[in-house]
């Protein structure tokens, strides 16, 4: 809901619990006034204090002596005029001044969410203030928008900015700002490695600015564009938590800066390092949407808004609650070294198993034996593959299963027939120097012919085979960041354009093949982001299918992300990323905490291990519509605890799914309790596992006992209301 008070110039965006109040005050500055719980729509501006200059505060010659742009909460920071935070905005002019002033010019409300032309965005939305402003200095217009989904307490923001009479050029383009009242918060990042990502961090914020970023030209396995601000005594249950999440998959920046006067400017967006955007006279940029949440429910109130925003507005509305395919992936049955006979067979045991749909990995295109050459060929290496991809479609077919496909369609081997082609493709200047990542180059997909070349491409496959999955991969990041095709002095913008030019081929082949499903993947979770999401329904979570790593994976990505969009599979074990035999049954468990699947020669397990292979799809099945639409309740933490444990409720609360991994067995344990979360208090449940008929309130309050366990030993509880 939004209010707008034309008496005193004060917006009210109001979520269900929460409101974010906008001033306009006498000097024409928009002034962030409240973002906090829930407020009647009084006149805030007996906070104008807080505008008032302290020592060492210049005053703006446009503005009266009691205000200052450094105390001022601000909605987008200006430069150079007074406000020593971080900027939300750095424009230049061609004279080389950069300062700016924002004044507000207009506003309108409307219905719906707006569309950001070439990026992604949230569908649908309740409603949006559009909120303009000008810079009286260069006369560059600034529009925020602000769209509010009331039941989620989700506020969504970016920013389109147009050069007015004379052209402009960024050095800096945040897609929101938001200066919070008070300054003791504690942050909360998630971090990490390739085989080891989103882990969540959490440390107070002092004093100065703290910063999670990425430069790679990905969101990266190492940091993730979601940042949340916790109050000290915040804890998974309760308290007071706001959370910032970019709805882009390039390299970007996201801040907290605690100032003198102990607020916190909370602000983000594209990475500045590197970046400039130039705007002739009349043209927009626009910025990458940002989701921001508050919520007094805790961290898990806080992961279940995320969790219903993402399924609701932003992930493909014609996947997102329809069945998942339960894949067989070859690559680590085979690796480069597979055959008609080898896919044959393992199409055979998939069919005879219940999994019903087969992907074939690298290594089925041009002279692709090993990681050193053929990318950028996107035609089938029938010398390897006798009968091309029809062949094992067919066999596939005659089986009952559906085929799949692995692409990675940014990147080129240098031994290849595109490179010999076209080595300019390739960014960087290869007379200078040029690094490799897996062996491989990356291809400047700023330049839409590049763009045009891969499409067709994948297309050409596509529309001539009988293929419903894809899976899209990238197994490096950018080290060069340039273009010949690019001016010098455009050079700045080649990161941003470069993912632009990767959400145009997206978009392009799931509008041409919306029967087709598409998975994400960078070397595992380098990309995964909710503007990877806006395309595909899932993304492959981590290249670590280790059970014990994965609960660690699944437990962080969750802080901001539905499970339904975590693709998750059971792999062999000894474990091909760290060597650890966990139980058959452990994986499984672990896997159907999201799109479920299999990595593995199912020809090779046990004929036990093929029964399991069954009953687990089976349980996955029932369990499906849960983990699409329920709540995650997360229970004990892998990282500070000797157990992993989750819960994932149904809406109405009628239903819930325990999963939990005792990590190490311990001599001589005591009992535990486990108090489970999300059920009706007065409802009975049904726990067919441990024969028990009991209260919510009591599997609440005073919890179940834990079983005693040996190491990566998991169980699994269904709960089903009953009376």
């Amino acid at each position: 809901m939004i209010i707008f008070q034309a008496s005193s110039k004060t917006f009210y965006l109001h979520g269900k619990t929460s409101s974010y109040v906008i001033w306009i005050d006498p000097n024409g500055y928009p002034v962030h006034l409240h973002y906090g719980g829930r407020i009647a729509e009084d006149d805030l501006t007996y906070f104008d204090m807080r505008t008032r200059p302290v020592s060492f505060s210049p005053i703006p010659p446009d503005a009266e002596n009691w205000f200052s742009l450094d105390i001022a909460g601000q909605e987008y920071g200006t430069y150079a005029q007074g406000d020593f935070r971080t900027p939300s905005c750095i424009l230049t002019r061609d004279d080389g001044d950069s300062a700016s002033r924002f004044h507000y010019e207009s506003h309108r409300v409307f219905s719906g969410a707006p569309e950001l032309s070439g990026l992604p965005h949230a569908r649908g939305g309740g409603e949006t203030l559009e909120l303009t402003l000008c810079d009286v200095l260069s006369g560059t217009r600034v529009t925020l928008f602000y769209t509010v989904y009331e039941a989620l307490d989700i506020l969504v923001r970016s920013a389109c900015i147009a050069a007015g009479k004379q052209p402009v050029t960024l050095k800096r383009a945040d897609s929101f700002c938001v200066d919070l009242e008070e300054g003791d918060y504690e942050t909360i990042c998630l971090h990490g490695r390739h085989c080891a990502e989103r882990t969540p961090e959490r440390a107070p914020l002092a004093h100065g600015t703290y910063t999670v970023s990425s430069s790679r030209g990905a969101s990266s396995h190492q940091m993730n564009p979601f940042l949340v601000l916790a109050k000290p005594a915040c804890t998974e249950d309760r308290g007071e938590a706001f959370g910032a999440l970019l709805v882009y998959s390039g390299s970007f920046s996201l801040t907290a800066e605690k100032s003198q006067a102990g607020t916190v400017r909370l602000c983000g967006g594209i990475d500045p390092l590197n970046f400039s955007w130039r705007l002739e006279a009349g043209e927009r940029f626009y910025t990458p949407q940002a989701v921001l949440c508050r919520t007094e429910e805790g961290l898990g109130g806080l992961s279940r808004r995320y969790a219903d925003f993402l399924r609701g507005y932003l992930l493909p509305p014609a996947w997102v609650h329809a069945p998942r395919p339960v894949v067989v992936n070859n690559w680590e049955a085979t690796y480069f070294d597979f055959t008609n006979e080898k896919l044959f067979a393992l199409a055979d045991e998939a069919a005879a198993l219940g999994v019903d749909t087969l992907v074939l990995d690298d290594g089925w295109f041009g002279k692709r034996n090993d990681d050193t050459s053929g990318l950028g060929d996107w035609f089938v290496n029938e010398e390897k593959l006798q009968g091309g991809l029809s062949a094992v479609i067919a066999h596939c077919k005659a089986r009952g299963l559906k085929f799949g496909l692995w692409f990675e369609p940014e990147m080129v081997s240098e031994d290849s027939e595109l490179y010999r082609l076209h080595p300019d493709w390739a960014i960087g200047k290869a007379e200078v120097s040029r690094c490799r990542g897996r062996n491989q180059l990356v291809l400047d997909m700023t330049r839409p012919e590049i763009v045009d070349h891969v499409y067709e491409r994948m297309a050409d496959l596509l529309k001539k085979n009988e293929i419903s999955y894809v899976k899209w991969d990238m197994n490096r990041h950018i080290s060069e960041f340039y273009s010949p095709k690019l001016a010098p002095a455009r050079q700045g913008e080649f990161a941003h354009r470069y993912i632009l030019g990767v959400y145009s081929l997206a978009e392009r082949l799931q509008r041409s093949f919306p029967h087709v499903f598409f998975e994400g993947c960078s070397g595992g979770g380098g990309r995964f982001d909710a503007g990877m999401l806006y395309y595909f329904p899932q993304y492959w979570t981590s290249d670590d299918t280790d059970a014990f790593e994965r609960c660690k994976i699944q437990w962080g990505t969750s802080y901001s992300y539905p499970m339904s969009a975590m693709s998750c599979h059971v792999s062999v074990c000894p474990n091909h990323q760290t060597g650890r035999t966990t139980p058959f049954s452990t994986r499984g468990a672990v896997a159907s905490l999201g799109a479920f699947g299999y990595e593995l020669a199912l020809g090779n397990l046990t004929a036990e291990e093929k029964e399991l292979v069954r009953a687990q799809i089976r349980s996955y099945r029932a369990v499906e519509p849960l983990i699409q639409t329920g709540d995650l309740y997360r229970i004990s933490d892998p990282f500070a605890s000797n157990l992993f444990c989750v819960a994932v409720v149904s809406k109405d609360g009628r239903e819930g799914y325990v999963v939990g991994m005792q990590i190490h067995a311990v001599p001589a344990d005591t009992d535990h309790r486990l108090r489970l979360k999300g059920l009706r208090e007065d409802a009975r449940y049904e726990i067919a596992e441990l024969g028990l008929t009991l209260h919510g309130s009591t599997l609440m309050r005073a919890g179940v006992l834990k079983p005693s366990l040996p190491d990566f030993t998991s169980f699994v509880w269904h709960l089903k209301q009953v009376g």
